[in-house]
């Protein structure tokens, strides 16, 4: 039974993802063959979500039938699924404004783009955390104390402090556009008063990661190849931080919109 920390990662790892949460939940009812739960939850990758349900000890795979193991059949006793909790209350918030933006400069990776250093006022400190969810490509991480969500190849970060951060912008007046956006977005939710409740996040796949990789099949990260590596990062067998050519200041962006990416998975 999973205890350790590595195990427990497998576990998080295995139950983030909306294809994997539907196979468990599918299992529930009962022991099914491998056809049975593709034609329930999709065949796209299927081998590889079973394997990691495997990996994390939550089901079995014996003949070609799927199973929840013990450890399986109490974790899902145990745990709600994801978009059963109750919506945060966000009365005591008051709606914001853009106050400023500060900066334009041209980004690392892409001189033809910029990044942009904007404020937000009044600050939103900890409520940052309970809009999460309404940004699809959106995460509250706790060690900078910022919600930084992600559209198209542009990535915002929104600290408790007001500060707002954005890369790969076009120019100011795309800046300007996505920051009224966001603005909208925040204050629509204080309005009603409460927050949606965590809904599914977006599917992240292996070739979406490896679109950010330096691709330069280098193997300091011991892996063959950088899509070798992006189906390890996926199920967890890797961590971003071995792959060095990301330390390279010319990949910074890539970094970025990899750590993004990876808190999906």
């Amino acid at each position: 039974m999973p205890g350790n920390p590595q195990e427990i990662k497998l576990v998080n790892n295995a139950m983030a993802n909306a294809t994997r949460r539907k196979i468990m939940n599918f299992l529930a009812e009962g022991a099914r063959t491998a056809e049975e739960v593709g034609g329930a939850v999709g065949k796209a990758m299927l081998d590889y979500h079973l394997k990691l349900l495997q990996q994390a000890s939550l089901i079995e795979v014996k003949g070609g039938t799927a199973s929840l193991t013990e450890y399986g059949r109490n974790f899902l006793e145990g745990k709600p699924e994801k978009g059963e909790e109750k919506g945060a209350d966000l009365h005591q918030a008051k709606p914001v404004e853009i106050v400023e933006v500060k900066q334009l400069l041209p980004c690392i990776a892409d001189s033809t783009k910029f990044r942009t250093i904007a404020n937000m006022a009044p600050p939103l400190g900890g409520v940052l955390k309970t809009l999460e969810p309404l940004f699809p490509r959106g995460r509250y991480s706790e060690r900078i104390g910022a919600l930084i969500t992600q559209k198209g190849e542009v990535i915002t970060t929104i600290y408790g402090t007001g500060k707002v951060t954005m890369t790969m912008i076009k120019n100011e007046a795309e800046a300007k556009e996505m920051l009224e956006s966001l603005k909208g977005t925040i204050n629509e939710a204080i309005a009603k008063g409460v927050a949606p409740a965590p809904g599914e996040k977006v599917r992240v796949e292996p070739m979406e990661i490896y679109k950010y990789l330096p691709k330069t099949d280098c193997k300091d990260c011991g892996e063959q190849s950088c899509y070798t590596f992006a189906i390890k990062l996926m199920a967890g067998e890797v961590s971003l931080d071995k792959c060095t050519p990301l330390k390279d200041s010319k990949y910074a962006v890539n970094q970025e919109h990899l750590q993004v990416l990876t808190a999906y998975i």
